[in-house]
């Protein structure tokens, strides 16, 4: 038998204590960017993940004392996890943006051919997409993003304490409303380089109809694609502030998902 002061009911309050914040960050970091990509081994996620555990878990509140082995444990078990991918899917949208927005520049100035394996999430992805990525990447991590991004999920301990309660009907709706957040916020990312290529396709399809002789495929492609190359080193420009705002969306967004 146990002794008194290592009771079956205080081993089981100690492991939940160190478990359940461990279930909330290894989710987490396993969808991320950055962190959560293929370019980092599982292993390395698994043993940051236990190294924060263990950080974090004296800053916490008590978690309830429930039987380890009983329909609550699994109920709050599975909240941890819904709560640690909906904070980390947030936080990919903001990446999935850019490519989005890289893809939709890319086929309308008809680099949409010109794609390579991105090597972070193992998919196709055009050329322009990926420079989005890395450059957005390494602005996230010189306004130290990565600092702000855990600051605001370990709040969610205290937001979102653990137990039964979880983000909830209404929050996995807003994550599900995210995505045309994602989709809006790309297109208007891309609709100036975008439109700017339209009206070069437009003023060569006036060109034909006046010129019908001329051939427009051998003349219009190349120019449409220097004049696409163009509008993005102009647009360029500007890529900080519109990284900024959707950055601080992002937050905002992923404090409100936790009721702040």
């Amino acid at each position: 038998m146990l002794p008194a002061a290592f009771s079956a009911d205080l081993i089981g309050q100690w492991v939940g204590q160190h478990l359940w914040p461990l279930f909330r960050l290894a989710s987490f970091l396993m969808v991320i960017p950055i962190f959560g990509t293929q370019l980092v081994p599982a292993r390395v996620r698994l043993g940051l993940a236990l190294l924060m555990t263990v950080l974090i878990v004296p800053m916490l509140p008590a978690v309830p004392a429930i039987e380890a082995f009983s329909a609550d444990a699994v109920v709050i078990t599975l909240q941890q996890i819904l709560i640690g991918v909906g904070l980390g899917f947030a936080l990919t949208a903001l990446w999935q943006l850019f490519v989005i927005a890289g893809q939709m520049i890319a086929m309308q100035m008809g680099l949409g051919f010109a794609s390579m394996v991105d090597p972070a999430n193992g998919v196709n992805v055009p050329v322009l997409a990926q420079i989005y990525t890395i450059t957005i990447t390494l602005l996230f991590l010189v306004m130290n993003g990565h600092l702000v991004a855990f600051e605001v999920f370990i709040e969610s301990f205290r937001v979102l304490p653990i137990g039964l309660e979880g983000l909830g009907q209404e929050g996995v709706w807003a994550l599900a409303h995210r995505i045309s957040w994602m989709f809006v916020s790309a297109m208007l990312l891309a609709l100036p380089a975008v439109t700017a290529v339209l009206i070069v396709n437009i003023s060569f399809g006036v060109m034909t109809r006046a010129a019908p002789q001329m051939n427009i495929f051998a003349l219009g492609f190349p120019i449409g694609l220097i004049f696409g190359l163009f509008s993005i080193w102009v647009l360029h420009a500007n890529f900080l502030p519109h990284f900024d705002q959707y950055t601080r969306q992002t937050f905002d967004f992923m404090r409100a998902l936790q009721g702040q």
